[in-house]
């Protein structure tokens, strides 16, 4: 959905008497920044959890998985925007500005797929250690008795 929108953009804006806009590398930093940020936290969460086996309020994993989700959604929706308007210009790409556009939004879009990963590595490590069992429809681990847990 975001590729479309991000390859529709430049010709609706020309359609309404304008010029397309132009990408800074300012929208890549940011982006970056975020997947940073949320690769840290994967990470720190990934280290104390499975490294540590530290504990984790629920409050806190509700939160961090809140995070992951919200990142990977919109890190994927801001890829697809970027790399759609990045798209838009690969044909132009003799001309200096053609060429900037392609440069900065496939960037930003590149930087929107950093921050997916990193969301989708902050879910995987907010897993619960010993879950495996639960989506695959399994009974969990037997008790030593011998009786189903």
């Amino acid at each position: 959905m975001g590729l479309i929108i991000g390859r529709l953009i430049p010709v609706v804006v020309v359609r309404l008497d304008g010029t397309a806009p132009r990408v800074n590398w300012g929208a890549a930093l940011a982006l970056l920044l975020g997947a940073g940020v949320v690769g840290g936290l994967a990470w720190n969460t990934w280290q104390s959890l499975h490294k540590k086996h530290q504990r984790m309020t629920s409050e806190h994993g509700v939160t961090m998985l809140a995070l992951a989700k919200a990142s990977a959604a919109v890190g994927a929706l801001f890829a697809g925007v970027y790399g759609g308007f990045a798209l838009a210009f690969v044909n132009s790409t003799d001309s200096p500005l053609g060429r900037e556009r392609v440069f900065h939004a496939g960037g930003a879009a590149i930087a929107g797929l950093l921050l997916m990963v990193a969301g989708l590595l902050l879910e995987r490590a907010l897993r619960v250690p010993g879950d495996d069992n639960e989506g695959k429809g399994g009974k969990g681990k037997p008790v030593p008795d011998g009786t189903p847990a």
